[in-house]
């Protein structure tokens, strides 16, 4: 199949509605168009249409669609058995008296999808069934054929080295977890053991935030697209006492993702809580403002939203001595632009700036995007569950997935972009594991620094220096709840 363009510009493009989905005359009863456009169809009317015939290949956004939003209705391992019936079927690829010359013609074809399949939604793979589904695939297409043997064995090698390269990300980020364990248990035992801070650290804000935007691109790389999607599934469409996937659900990158973005917000508050001279909160305050106002120029936005939230958390908010010793116009601004009335509109125009920047780039710097991660996901999530997944006629409303998949798509393209900055070991080992103060913790702090002004105040003082003893005051700094409940936390906020 020749070169196509990024999945962002074709869905950008409206090359969707450009006569791509002329249909196979067995299917079309089944599938449902207006003006070119796939509205719905039946499952198996969709999964035919995803097969390639000789004279047919499905359009590249079609394939990403229906692989992203078909797990709400069947496996992927159940979805890839079928594509092979339909493959070895529909082409007789069992028959023995099958042309071979018929074999050379689709087999590139079948392979192709086969490819698009693997490269974009790697960790399917990580199920030992869709593997064998994928070589049974393969099998029937290659016919001993020594090119397309060695076709297939290069579609496996890049799919290990992909899953390999998730798993040393996952076994990464896992060390990291360990690492800040191990810190606050120093910590527990000797609190006079913090003695630096983020400013000893870097003193540059400008720096902070391109290493806070190393950390971002990371973490973002590793997000599967399906991740948006599964995070949202419940119960089987088709059997409304039956749960669906609930024990596989695999979110757990997109779920690190939220627990770094928490992360940086109570590291925020700890280090401007933590000092106890009033000008030296006030100088992390200021430092912070400007790091935040770097992430922006830049287009993290989710550092920076991390950044905002953590100098707007109650413990930190409360300090009136501290503020008053601030410079406030510059975070003012910042406040602005991610203001969150109208439907967080000062962003969304903040945002829509940055990805058109991002698209006439000729420097990686100039492409950064770094959505807002939260705000993303109460996106998604409201379009899924605004929306039907199935009409009355029992068709899948396809048109509600070309918009999930376009949403998704925007992402995919921002996830790839190479961080053009250089890495600071040190910066990022301290941002990633220093201990951070639980909400508590940051209560204390904030109270010991400026005492409490109310009768509520006082009287939360005194609880906890009453139980600050047998109370952990020091946060991990990951968050262990599973991903539905962090989904509903961001949606209350957000709201």
């Amino acid at each position: 199949m020749p070169q196509t363009p990024s999945l962002v510009a074709m869905f950008d493009s409206g090359t969707i509605n450009r006569n791509l989905y002329q249909s196979k005359e067995e299917v079309c009863s089944e599938l449902y168009f207006q003006d070119n456009n796939l509205l719905s169809g039946s499952l198996e009317a969709l999964i035919q249409h995803l097969v390639p015939s000789v004279d047919y290949y499905p359009d590249r956004t079609y394939i990403f669609t229906f692989l992203l939003s078909s797990r709400l209705f069947i496996q992927p391992f159940e979805l890839m058995a079928k594509v092979c019936h339909v493959c070895v079927e529909q082409q007789r690829l069992n028959d023995p008296g099958t042309d071979k010359s018929h074999i050379r013609k689709i087999a590139p074809k079948i392979l192709q999808l086969l490819t698009e399949w693997t490269e974009t939604f790697p960790c399917d793979f990580r199920d030992e069934r869709m593997m064998r589904n994928l070589k049974d695939t393969a099998h029937h297409v290659t016919h001993g054929d020594e090119m397309y043997r060695k076709n297939v064995q290069q579609i496996i090698q890049n799919l290990i080295r992909k899953l390999a390269a998730l798993s040393q990300y996952e076994e990464l980020i896992a060390k990291i977890n360990a690492q800040s364990a191990d810190r606050m248990a120093i910590l527990k035992s000797k609190p006079q053991s913090i003695q630096r801070d983020i400013i000893s650290v870097c003193s540059d804000p400008y720096t902070l935030a391109q290493q806070l935007t190393h950390i971002e691109l990371e973490r973002l790389h590793y997000i599967g697209p399906e991740e948006f999607v599964q995070a949202f599934v419940q119960k089987n469409p088709l059997d409304n006492n039956e749960n669906c996937f609930g024990d596989k659900k695999k979110t757990q990158n997109l779920e690190a993702y939220v627990e770094w973005f928490n992360r940086l917000s109570y590291l925020v508050a700890t280090e401007i809580c933590m000092p106890v001279k009033k000008k030296h909160r006030a100088r992390i305050i200021e430092f912070f403002i400007d790091v935040a106002r770097e992430c922006f120029n830049i287009g993290n936005f989710n550092s920076l939203m991390a950044i905002i939230s953590g100098m707007n958390m109650s413990p930190v908010s409360r300090l009136k001595k501290t503020w008053a010793k601030v410079k406030t116009a510059k975070f003012d601004i910042l406040e602005h632009q991610m203001d969150p009335s109208s439907n967080f509109y000062n962003y969304r125009t903040a945002l829509r700036g940055a990805a058109q920047r991002s698209l006439t780039a000729h420097s990686s710097r100039e492409k950064i995007v770094i959505p807002f991660c939260s705000l993303l996901i109460k996106d998604i999530y409201f379009l899924n569950e605004g929306c039907t997944s199935r009409l009355t006629n029992g068709h899948i409303n396809f048109e509600k997935f070309w918009e999930l998949a376009k949403q998704v798509s925007e992402f995919m393209a921002w996830k790839q972009v190479e961080c053009p900055f250089e890495k600071d070991r040190k910066i990022l080992h301290y941002v990633q594991t220093a201990p951070i103060f639980s909400e508590d913790g940051l209560y204390l702090a904030s109270y010991e620094n400026e005492s409490p002004e109310n009768h509520i105040e006082k009287d939360r003082w005194k609880s906890l220096r009453c139980v600050s003893r047998a109370l952990p005051s020091i946060n991990q700094g990951g968050i262990s709840a599973s991903l539905d409940s962090q989904i509903q936390k961001i949606l209350c906020k957000l709201q």
